[in-house]
């Protein structure tokens, strides 16, 4: 089973004027990050804008990543959906698609008691090969559910194809707790900022936006801890926040798709009722990567898509 690890960059999904995906550019993205050295790609995630994308769409796009990827890096599909059925259609999809794993966040919105919340991952995770990985996605500030310990074992003990978890609620306890359920069973820390405390408490790794605009720092902060660097770690993890603050902390995707246009990929458009920035933000933004990319050591940051790229 292939796992997390490292960096897995939470990808934006491009989009035309009227609301479709850019499948080219997804392809673009693919390309753009693991010429950076991305260990992980996460398609059709919060960042993804997943809950705006018929299911239909959140298929192709799922299909583009996998394919263009081809097998260089793990790719792990964002399936969780409001609706129960939709979401073990597209787990079926990844699994049947190419993917290598699929993360699926707590039912959102409607208050879930742990009952119910077990009951849901059970559905789903049943309806998949028993040796295709699986993570669970908990992320209460945006869902309204929170994904208890306790709640996990029980769906651990009944699934043994469930590998992980990924968190963003920035709680180091809620962390730590996570990373004692049992042997084997990995966390991946989603807020950005937290990337090398998390490794420093066991994670395997982060879950990160903003490395869809700037995944260099957040590479050079896992290279660093792989060779036990902790001050070079620290420095580019201090880069890498500097980033974060930047691009607003993933609080508006739009940020990230202007981050994307300054460094050469067309990312498109926000999906309504979501909407792209002004002009006069746009600039504000670009203005203000500039001048925090000029700190940057020379050759750090290289725009667009590699050279020779399929795209």
């Amino acid at each position: 089973m292939k796992k997390l690890y490292g960096v897995t960059t939470a990808m934006v999904t491009p989009f035309d004027e009227r609301g479709c995906v850019k499948l080219d550019v997804m392809r673009e993205m693919v390309e753009f990050l693991i010429a950076r050295g991305v260990h992980c790609l996460y398609p059709c995630g919060t960042t993804g804008e997943m809950f705006l994308m018929p299911e239909e769409q959140r298929m192709r796009a799922a299909e583009a990543v996998i394919q263009q990827a081809a097998g260089r890096v793990t790719v792990y599909v964002h399936v969780g959906a409001m609706d129960p059925e939709e979401t073990v259609r597209l787990a079926c999809h990844a699994c049947d698609a190419g993917a290598d794993s699929i993360g699926v966040v707590t039912p959102v919105f409607f208050g879930t008691n742990p009952e119910a919340m077990v009951r849901y991952y059970l559905r789903v995770f049943r309806a998949i090969p028993r040796d295709f990985p699986a993570y669970l996605y908990n992320i209460p500030q945006c869902a309204a559910n929170d994904l208890t310990c306790g709640a996990v074992r029980r769906i651990l003990d009944a699934c043994p194809n469930v590998v992980g978890i990924k968190y963003s609620l920035p709680d180091m306890v809620r962390t730590y707790e996570y990373l004692g359920i049992g042997d084997g069973f990995e966390v991946v820390q989603g807020t950005d900022r937290l990337f090398l405390p998390a490794l420093a408490m066991g994670c395997a790794g982060t879950v990160s936006g903003v490395s869809a605009v700037y995944p260099e720092p957040f590479v050079r902060v896992y290279e660093a801890w792989q060779t036990g660097d902790i001050d070079a770690a620290r420095h580019w993890q201090c880069v890498a926040n500097r980033f974060v603050e930047a691009l607003g902390a993933g609080t508006n995707m739009a940020m990230f798709k202007c981050g994307l246009a300054h460094r050469g990929i067309d990312a498109g458009h926000m999906h309504a009722p979501q909407i792209d920035l002004s002009e006069a933000e746009a600039a504000a933004l670009t203005d203000g990567l500039e001048r925090l990319e000029s700190t940057c050591p020379e050759g750090l940051l290289v725009s667009g898509a590699p050279e020779g790229s399929p795209c």
